[in-house]
């Protein structure tokens, strides 16, 4: 329900909160019990949220429809092989000193061939 402002000729101004579809009515004062009819004395009310919050959404929202990859950055793609000189990724397969590979980073409950 949203807050309404009163102005009460002998006593001043309050709030009340009402319903919306009793906007129009007046309102009894709580200081004298005169009806006070509605007045707009102050602007409203804006909900805002810090200018990070806002940055992070809206980048979420760009990301929605076309997510920004990594590998796209100055408007390069990097395939296999590229030798740009850009550092490559570190490899996920560990091998033992027996021979036996072991891949640390990927599902571990799954169970090799």
């Amino acid at each position: 329900m949203p807050v309404y402002e009163y102005l009460c000729p002998d006593c001043g101004a309050f709030t009340a909160l009402r319903p919306m579809a009793e906007c129009r009515e007046s309102r009894p004062c709580p200081g004298c019990g005169r009806a006070a009819p509605r007045a707009l004395i102050s602007a409203p009310a804006l909900a805002t949220m810090p200018a990070a919050s806002r940055r992070a959404h809206a980048v979420n929202e760009r990301a929605s429809h076309e997510p920004g990859l990594a590998s796209r950055q100055g408007g390069h793609v990097h395939g296999p092989g590229c030798g740009c000189g850009a550092p490559a990724r570190p490899g996920t397969t560990v091998t033992t000193a027996d021979g036996a590979k072991g891949f640390p980073t990927k599902r571990p409950w799954m169970i090799s061939h």
